[in-house]
């Protein structure tokens, strides 16, 4: 057989092959695809809500079209623009802290020698992210409580009065935001531990001949490998920072703290599913993903172009 003919049966065989591979992968993509259509894309046509008087009684198409008037409403509360206050501090404590802590204890992980109690260190700090917020609530409150709580019983070894730490406005957001800190910093780091073990070894044993100790290693080899994994997961987090997650604050805050512990998903868990105001929940909703999309377009923008990595 000539050698023409060959080449082409080969490469149609490929292709075949190829064709094959694709709709596998595709196969297995589509439940995925098909559960994210159906409960993030169609839902989508309930911000018509946002410009109606809506009422569940009349439904979508009956509704009173009332225009921008739930967006004026709410731009022109205070409360709203308390709370949004709130939901910005808080982002920006967890953006400086929370953000960090993962890369720090990752640094330091990789620092042990000893590696079966490196894996048994990871291990532990995993085990955090599979409690529910009700159940670290539950624990913050009994760990921080004035009567039996061993910070309490701590503090007043040296003389110290007891505090009910839940209920200091001083003191809740950072409870908040290093509750944040202890439940997720294992499972945050687990992406920056995938990193460091790509990293190749002869690097550090190059470092090493040179006379590197192990803070040059970290700053000249370790740090500049996770850069790409950090810019990517800053990108995803400064995108969030107008929707702190309600199941934290919701479940640790009171109405003591409610001042500064206010974040717009309470505030519209209240106005909707307590006071069902459903048009005003949903402009405020829309005007909070229309933020989190533009500062996630415009950090991307800024990282490509200071950077020169993106997430497209």
């Amino acid at each position: 057989m000539n050698q023409p003919l060959i080449e082409k049966a080969v490469s149609i065989r490929r292709k075949r092959i190829y064709k094959k591979t694709l709709f596998s992968l595709y196969l297995l993509l589509a439940p995925a695809l098909i559960l994210l259509f159906v409960f993030h894309y169609i839902p989508m046509y309930g911000i018509i809500i946002a410009f109606q008087n809506y009422s569940p009684y009349k439904g979508f198409i009956h509704s009173d079209w009332v225009g921008v008037k739930y967006f004026a409403y709410f731009l022109s509360d205070p409360t709203f623009w308390k709370v949004l206050g709130n939901t910005v501090i808080l982002s920006v404590y967890d953006l400086v802290f929370g953000f960090t802590a993962p890369i720090f204890f990752a640094l330091l992980a990789n620092e042990l020698v000893n590696k079966s109690f490196k894996r048994i260190t990871q291990t532990i700090s995993y085990l955090p992210h599979f409690l529910s917020w009700v159940v670290v609530s539950g624990l913050f409150y009994q760990i921080l409580s004035p009567t039996t709580g061993m910070v309490n019983e701590a503090l007043g070894w040296i003389g110290i009065k007891p505090l009910f730490f839940m209920t200091e406005v001083e003191w809740f957001r950072s409870i908040l935001v290093f509750s944040e800190i202890w439940k997720n910093v294992g499972w945050s780091a687990i992406l920056y531990f995938a990193v460091i073990a790509g990293i190749d070894t002869s690097l550090y044993e190059a470092a090493m001949m040179d006379g590197a100790g192990r803070l040059r290693q970290i700053f000249h080899i370790t740090l500049p490998a996770m850069v790409p994994m950090i810019v990517l997961l800053l990108l995803l987090k400064v995108s969030t920072i107008f929707s702190i997650g309600f199941e934290r604050v919701f479940t640790m805050q009171n109405s003591l703290v409610l001042d500064v512990s206010d974040v717009i998903s309470t505030y519209v868990y209240r106005l909707g599913l307590e006071r069902a105001q459903y048009s005003l929940t949903t402009a405020i909703s829309f005007v909070q993903s229309t933020l989190s999309f533009v500062l996630l377009i415009t950090a991307n923008k800024v990282s490509k172009k200071f950077v020169g990595l993106g997430l497209y």
